[in-house]
């Protein structure tokens, strides 16, 4: 069911007056991330016309822009991947532990995405393996997966990483699984401690290689001499790295991993309202605990659209990645040896010949519940033609 408020809304209105006041100062993907989404379920992008099988109601459907940014083509995104993530899922405590980086870090990240955000995902990862692998911790391989998430709940530059992590996992030598405490898997003080070190230490590397850009604001950290003197303070300060409580069964994950991966900034349902004073909607200021949580703001409407744009992430990034023991490269013989340890039968796998035929995501009949079935496809920027009539006319012969 559509939203009674939607980005594309937004978009479509105020989108071709900020697209001029702006010019030269957006890049071609934020351009192309605003046309998807204004066009996204329109006749821009052609459809198909539906019918009932059983009473013959019909309604016309438009295609989907399937951008990765657009808040109403993640769902079916969503349910594809974790179909395929379904067969991983291992009878044990998942855990959600939670990477974030200083303010001071991100204000380079926003000028610096591909590199920074690269290093984020990494560096966090590279700490998880480490100290689960440490003896005096663990004594594991551990199996993550990792999202990016870029954004705090108002719209606010934020980078930071989520993962879920089984409750233990494969010793060193390869003989036995081992399993984390209940309700514990790593400390997460030295958690932080390294990660700051191996994040500071690539960063500074980085640098060095010349990868990182400077402008506006930090336009004075080129030189060397500079760029130490901003990371000096950071690397006194604790970062903060925090594990939530284990979830309840592998459901649980999947549910949680439904509404995390495929995120984006905002979703259609947070919003409240959008007129002259600008767009409301709905956050979370997670300073505030109980019913002080949820908080409603209103922002102009050039600063929505400049902080929604601000979370466009460079082409060809992959915002979702797994290690360890789901790196793709051994991704098959770990599972594997996993399910072994663990006494759990491999996933069942198809031997049909011939695959079965595609699940029907159509919606049923509004008015019967009845299975719709596609007779008509029309092209971009084309209208369906009109329905046929339930009787043709009359054809009138002159005497």
């Amino acid at each position: 069911m559509r939203a009674s408020l939607e980005v594309a809304d937004i978009f479509r209105s105020a989108g071709p007056a900020y697209r001029s006041a702006h010019a030269g100062h957006l890049s071609l993907g934020q351009l192309k991330v605003m046309t998807a989404i204004e066009n996204c379920r329109t006749a821009a992008l052609g459809g198909h016309v539906e019918a009932c099988d059983d009473c013959g109601h019909w309604r016309i459907a438009y295609n989907s822009c399937r951008n990765r940014h657009c808040p109403k083509c993640q769902g079916a995104a969503a349910r594809t991947w974790l179909a395929a993530r379904e067969a991983d899922l291992l009878p044990v405590g998942y855990f959600h532990v939670v990477f974030t980086v200083p303010a001071e870090i991100a204000d380079i990240a926003w000028q610096n995405k591909a590199v920074v955000y690269d290093l984020l995902s990494r560096a966090a990862a590279d700490t998880m393996l480490v100290i689960a692998a440490d003896p005096k911790h663990l004594g594991a391989r551990i199996g993550i997966t990792a999202v990016l998430h870029t954004w705090g709940s108002a719209l606010t530059h934020h980078p930071h990483v989520h993962m879920i992590v089984p409750g233990g996992g494969i010793a060193l030598d390869g003989t036995r699984w081992i399993s984390s405490r209940p309700t514990f898997l790593l400390p997460v003080r030295v958690l932080g401690a390294l990660f700051r070190r191996l994040f500071l230490t690539r960063l500074l590397a980085l640098f060095d290689a010349g990868k990182l850009s400077f402008f506006s604001t930090l336009a004075g950290l080129t030189t060397r001499k500079a760029f130490l003197r901003h990371l000096s303070p950071i690397g006194k300060k604790r970062w903060v790295v925090y594990a939530k409580r284990p979830f309840a069964g592998p459901q649980a994950v999947l549910a949680y991993l439904s509404r995390y991966t495929h995120r984006v900034a905002i979703s259609n349902r947070r919003l409240i309202a959008f007129d002259e004073t600008g767009v409301t909607f709905r956050y979370k200021d997670y300073r505030r605990d109980g019913e002080q949580r949820q908080q409603v703001t209103t922002l102009a409407t050039d600063e929505f659209i400049r902080r929604f744009l601000i979370h466009f992430l460079p082409r060809g990034f992959h915002r979702i990645r797994h290690y360890g023991l789901l790196a793709s490269s051994t991704h098959k013989e770990a599972m594997a040896l996993a399910r072994s340890l663990l006494g759990v039968a491999a996933p069942i796998e198809e031997t049909d010949t011939e695959p079965d035929e595609p699940p029907d995501r159509r919606p049923p009949c509004p008015c019967c519940g009845g299975h719709m079935t596609i007779i008509e496809d029309f092209a971009r920027w084309c209208q369906p033609r009109a329905p046929p009539q339930s009787a043709p006319p009359t054809r009138k012969t002159t005497p």
